[in-house]
């Protein structure tokens, strides 16, 4: 259990930094998609702004839970293992989700295919660190 709780922190800390970094660097470039965000679906009071930025957390100790018990099935060194673990997640949970988000939501392609993206890559970066810390 303190590996899932260290390699989870570690991720989650990691994962902050580079999904602000990632914001700043995507609204330089692709304004035009950021725009989209200006719909009265996104519009919040601030009373949730915590749960938001608690995210990278979130996500990464559960995907720490999940490399723990399924790592035996990810072979090769470090980056493979993490690229792999990364498609998996992205496959199982981020495809369904995204499908049924654009399927109910109104939100355009673009949108969906940023967030998987974005889910892909944070699976990816999670993976690659579980990899070193808890192989």
């Amino acid at each position: 259990m303190k590996k899932i709780l260290i390699s989870g922190l570690i991720a989650g800390c990691i994962l902050f930094v580079l999904s602000y970094g990632g914001l700043y660097f995507a609204v330089r470039f692709f304004p035009s998609l950021f725009v989209e965000y200006n719909s009265p679906l996104f519009n919040s009071d601030g009373g949730r702004d915590t749960l938001f930025y608690m995210h990278p957390f979130i996500i990464s100790f559960a995907l720490s839970w999940f490399w723990d018990r399924f790592k035996t099935l990810f072979k090769g060194v470090f980056i493979l293992r993490g690229l792999e673990f990364g498609l998996v997640y992205s496959i199982i949970a981020l495809l369904p989700v995204m499908w049924i988000s654009f399927s109910a939501l109104d939100i355009t392609a673009p949108m969906v295919l940023s967030w998987f993206a974005y889910g892909l890559i944070q699976a990816i970066v999670a993976g690659m660190v579980f990899a070193e810390i808890n192989p």
